[in-house]
């Protein structure tokens, strides 16, 4: 990360049908964020919170075993237009690189966006760090966030589909694919004259 460059790494958790046959009407709606803000390589600030859904307000067992979420703590969440509110503040005014895993968590926000009436409140550049490890790494399909985080083993950790902690292992991974590519650029083949000093050589052939 150069300087002055200034991303946040997002996650959103999203509300489910009981089974995958949804229901007439349905649509994933967030119901937690956790936002990771970085400048010039730094953690400046995190965010995390609940976000009370508007449509389909009770959560499905399906939805809390998964996410381990109860509607306890749904009830503390902020409304839809308080976290819309927060994502524009921190869009402006330098639109920051927008990291996620995956490009799920734009297209719930841009629908959920749409639903409440609102502009899409994120302007600047989206990266798809899953794609970026697809490329890096030359698999053939993606790879999901914690199976990359188990590839790198102990070198990330953190509790799965929390939000808060899958934006931070969406950091981390960022950093280490950063630290890999840098590596690889860098990286000069040993030769043989690294090896043999082919004037010593030489001169016990004159």
């Amino acid at each position: 990360m150069k300087k002055d460059d200034h991303y946040l790494f997002i996650d959103f958790e999203f509300t489910m049908p009981e089974d995958r046959n949804n229901p007439n009407g349905f649509f994933p709606e967030i119901i937690e964020y956790g936002i990771i803000e970085v400048k010039s390589g730094t953690i400046v600030n995190q965010y995390n919170s609940y976000v009370l859904p508007r449509v389909f307000q009770t959560l499905t067992n399906r939805c809390k075993n998964f996410l381990n979420i109860t509607e306890g703590d749904l009830k503390t969440g902020v409304e839809f237009d308080v976290f819309h509110s927060l994502l524009r503040e921190l869009d402006h005014p330098n639109s920051p690189t927008i990291a996620t895993w995956g490009n799920m968590d734009m297209k719930v926000l841009k629908q959920n966006c749409q639903y409440s009436g609102h502009t899409f409140p994120l302007t600047g550049k989206q990266l798809d760090l899953s794609i970026e490890y697809q490329k890096f790494f030359g698999d053939r399909n993606q790879t999901g966030l914690w199976k990359a985080v188990q590839q790198y083993g102990d070198k990330a950790k953190g509790v799965w589909h929390r939000a808060l902690d899958d934006a931070r292992m969406t950091y981390e991974l960022f950093t280490l694919i950063e630290q890999d590519r840098r590596y690889v650029d860098n990286y000069k083949p040993t030769t043989i004259g690294d090896v043999v000093d082919f004037s010593q050589l030489f001169n016990g052939l004159t």
